[in-house]
């Protein structure tokens, strides 16, 4: 029913909003659960890779290869493909049902396809020339490694085609609700290269077949995933067909708002693959970068993930059928989410990246010093996790009400700020320079769409989301000091102990550290009792 806004005015009583945030929270879980356990296995991934290869050239060589379709993945399917979509279909799916919805998905199914076949062809020709000129210009240098790019590349290309297929259809299954399976789907990426690695590992293979293996397995991933999303979406009872290509006045529309949202959902990734061209010109930095990096993404995407995939079909229903107030209480209550998880994950992996880098990735290959190098990334990356979750916070207030230029000028700015501060601050810091410039970056756009929306009366926190966020960062920075405490206690077990001693260490500061700050969270009010009570009481809905 529609209500006030809460936007810097009175909260709605707890017992009113209770229920619905119990729903709201129950989402996320469900979509961050199935996002913890792919970067549960990511880590083992990376794990394995550092351990079979190293930070070499075969690993610079297989990162830059797959962040390239990677790229186009998260810019033209997950980024502006979904931020589009999803808003036109709960339309169709509010006005006119699901045969409305169905044929809209048909008409744009089709249009897709065209577009990424030739895309597609023509990437895979045109490979030599893009890999020197944008995935890695650095590897002209070495003519071996260069080569070994271009043909993981073409390997991995048609990943792309798969994965925005599979985009297309979790926009389907999360428009009607049904976040579980969706989110779910990439583990398999992370259980296919696992079993590629292991398989390597115990016959023996060296370090470029191990590479080649590992471009077939993302091949592969992209056709198991969309097989499996295909007979999904069926069992709910959606089916589409494949028709001849047409420009409907949907699919125009669906176009126009794509256009902007190339830059705006992709920020993220456009600020990755300009660190990994400036990364190329130093000896093994793109594999420090991207070691770090997968750390930085374990609360970035439970979280950040979780936040975006649920609020913006949220968002939209809710502005919608003209309910203002709920729109205004599901911002608060994601931006209250967010940063309540997110900072204290930020303080933690600033304070004490060392350890944790060393106890992941310190065997094998990987030495001492490259546990140093990647530790200041992770930090330095760490530094803007907030900023990152935030964006997923913001973003959606613009594209549920289908404007989506006004985050592309901010996407613009951001991506400017981020060449600039990486190339300025790499003389001196070299990798260290470009997690810095991408933190900066993040933090520039998110102070650009939360001043808009503010100006604009979309978003006006409320006085209790203010006080709770307040009450976070507060809990957060005593947190901080927990954890040099510890830390300064159990200096020689992190330096000098085993394997299960230094992860016993770990596991404990992290346990204590994450006591204290919901101990605390708890007493200054950034967390309601009776919301913790509720959480506990009810499971989240695998829907």
């Amino acid at each position: 029913m529609p209500g006030r806004a809460e936007g810097g005015g009175a909260e709605a009583p707890p017992q009113i909003r209770l229920l619905p945030l119990m729903s709201l929270i129950g989402k996320f879980a469900s979509v961050g659960s199935a996002t913890m356990a792919s970067r549960v296995l990511g880590f083992a991934r990376e794990a394995l890779i550092a351990a079979a290869l190293g930070a070499g050239p075969v690993t610079d060589a297989f990162y830059a290869a797959f962040r390239f379709p990677n790229l186009f993945r998260r810019l033209f399917a997950e980024g502006a493909f979904n931020t589009a979509f999803i808003p036109l279909f709960a339309k169709e799916m509010e006005g006119g049902g699901m045969e409305a919805a169905r044929k809209f998905g048909e008409d744009v199914l089709a249009v897709l396809v065209t577009v990424l076949v030739a895309l597609s062809a023509l990437a895979m020709i045109a490979m030599p020339f893009l890999v020197a000129t944008i995935v890695a210009p650095g590897f002209t240098d070495t003519p071996e490694k260069f080569d070994l790019t271009v043909a993981m590349t073409r390997i991995m290309f048609p990943y792309l085609f798969c994965m925005s297929l599979v985009a297309m259809l979790s926009g389907v299954m999360n428009s009607m609700r049904r976040f579980f399976l969706a989110a779910l789907v990439p583990v398999l990426l992370n259980v296919i290269l696992i079993a590629v690695l292991i398989a390597a590992l115990a016959g023996g293979f060296d370090a470029r077949a191990t590479g080649h293996w590992l471009a077939w397995g993302v091949f592969v991933s992209g056709f198991t995933q969309l097989g499996i999303l295909v007979v999904a979406v069926r069992r709910h009872g959606f089916s589409m067909r494949l028709r001849t290509p047409r420009m409907t006045p949907a699919v125009r529309r669906l176009l126009v708002l794509m256009g902007p949202a190339l830059l705006t959902g992709g920020i993220m990734q456009i600020n990755l693959l300009v660190g990994t061209i400036i990364a190329s010109q130093q000896d093994k930095a793109i594999s420090l970068l991207n070691f770090a990096d997968r750390i930085n993404q374990l609360p970035l995407g439970v979280i950040g993930i979780a936040v975006g995939v649920v609020l913006l079909p949220e968002l939209s229903r809710s502005l919608k059928a003209g309910d203002l107030a709920e729109a205004q209480h599901l911002q608060n209550r994601s931006l209250e989410f967010a940063l309540g998880l997110t900072v204290p994950a930020a303080v933690g992996l600033m304070v004490m990246p060392a350890p944790l880098i060393a106890l992941l990735y310190e065997r094998g290959e990987f030495t001492a010093l490259d546990t140093a190098m990647t530790a200041s990334a992770l930090a330095a990356f760490a530094s803007g996790l907030p900023a990152y979750v935030l964006a997923k916070v913001f973003q959606p207030g613009f594209f549920a009400r289908e404007d989506m230029k006004t985050p592309m000028w901010y996407s613009l700015a951001s991506v400017v700020t981020n060449i600039a501060v990486s190339l300025a601050l790499f003389p001196y810091l070299g990798h260290v320079a470009i997690a810095i410039g991408t933190s900066v970056s993040a933090w520039v756009n998110v102070a650009l769409l939360a001043g808009t929306l503010w100006r604009r009366s979309y978003f006006r926190p409320s006085a209790l989301t203010l006080r709770r966020v307040a009450m976070i960062v507060l809990s957060s920075a005593v947190m901080a000091l927990v954890v040099w405490a510890l830390m300064s206690a159990l200096g020689g077990t992190l330096a000098e102990g085993g394997t299960l001693l230094r992860g016993l260490a770990v596991l404990l500061i992290v346990a204590l550290a994450a006591l204290s700050y919901l101990a605390l969270a708890v007493l200054t009010g950034a967390v309601d009792r009776n919301e913790i009570r509720g959480m506990l009481r009810r499971r989240p809905a695998r829907s």
